[in-house]
C-alpha cells in the first residue's frame, strides 16, 4: 500500500495540469496526469489512482461519458472541475456518479479540502472497517438501523420521510448529493422535480437538529445543486 495518495488530473490545459500537479505535491500528493478522456481511463486501469480531478470539457469526449463508464467498474472518487456557466452539466455530472465539484476559477485551498473529505471515506474502506451504522457528529448520534436520532442524549422525534431524508446525507458525507439524486432516493423517480418539496424537509430537520438552524452547521446547501452533510470539522463552532 502506497504512503502518498496518487491525484489523477484530468484536463487539456497545460498550465491547469502543471498549476495543479505543484500543489497537490506541496500538499502531500502524488500525481499523474491526462490530456483526455481515452487517456484518463487507461491511466485509471494502469496506476489505479486514489482519486480523480476531472474537467468536464475535455476534447475528445465529454467529462459526464468518463464518468459514466469508470461508475460501470469502480467507486473512485471523482471531483469535477465546471464553470460557472456549466450549472446544468455539473448537475448531470453529480447524478451521473461524480463525488464533488469545484467551480473555475478556483481557490487552492478549497479544491485541498474538497480532495481530503472525498479521500478520507476512501481510506476507511480500505481499511476493512465496515461503514458504520451509527454516525456520530458533535453531540448528533444517528443510528441507521434503529432508525433512531438523538442530541447530546435526548432522542429527536423525526418522521419516516425525515429520517430517510437524513440518513440519504449523513451516510455520504461530504458528498454532494443533487436535488434530483435526493429526490428520486427518498421519494421515488414521479418526484424528481419536486424541489420545493424538498427544500420544506430540510427546512424541517433543519429546525430539529441544527444548534441554530439560520445558520446550518449540519446540512449544507449547494447553491442551485442540492445538498451536503458536512464533515466533523466543519461543524466545529
Amino acid at each position: 500500500m502506497r504512503e502518498r495518495s496518487l491525484i489523477l488530473i484530468v484536463d487539456d490545459e497545460p498550465q491547469i495540469q502543471r498549476f495543479l500537479g505543484h500543489a497537490l505535491t506541496a500538499a502531500g500528493y502524488d500525481t499523474c496526469l491526462a490530456g483526455n478522456g481515452a487517456e484518463a481511463l487507461a491511466q485509471i486501469a494502469a496506476q489505479e489512482p486514489d482519486l480523480v480531478i476531472l474537467d468536464l470539457g475535455l476534447p475528445d469526449m465529454n467529462g459526464k461519458e468518463v464518468i459514466e463508464r469508470l461508475r460501470h467498474r469502480s467507486d473512485l472518487p471523482v471531483i469535477v472541475l465546471s464553470a460557472h456557466d456549466q450549472e446544468m452539466e455539473k448537475i448531470m455530472a453529480l447524478d451521473l456518479g461524480a463525488n464533488d465539484f469545484v467551480a473555475k476559477p478556483f481557490g487552492i485551498g478549497e479544491l485541498l479540502a474538497r480532495l481530503r473529505a472525498n479521500l478520507r471515506p476512501r481510506r476507511v474502506a480500505r481499511s476493512d472497517v465496515a461503514r458504520p451504522d451509527v454516525v456520530r457528529q458533535g453531540g448528533l448520534v444517528i443510528d441507521m438501523g434503529a432508525h433512531l436520532v438523538s442530541r447530546d442524549g435526548e432522542q429527536l422525534r423525526l418522521t419516516p420521510k425525515e429520517f430517510d431524508l437524513l440518513a440519504a446525507l449523513a451516510s455520504n458525507g461530504g458528498r454532494v448529493m443533487t436535488h434530483h439524486k435526493l429526490l428520486q432516493r427518498v421519494w421515488g423517480p414521479a418526484h424528481v422535480d419536486d424541489v420545493p418539496y424538498l427544500r420544506v424537509f430540510i427546512g424541517q430537520l433543519r429546525q430539529k437538529l441544527e444548534p441554530d438552524p439560520a445558520k446550518p452547521a449540519l446540512i449544507l446547501t449547494e447553491p442551485g445543486v442540492g445538498y451536503r452533510w458536512a464533515q466533523p470539522e466543519e461543524s466545529l463552532p
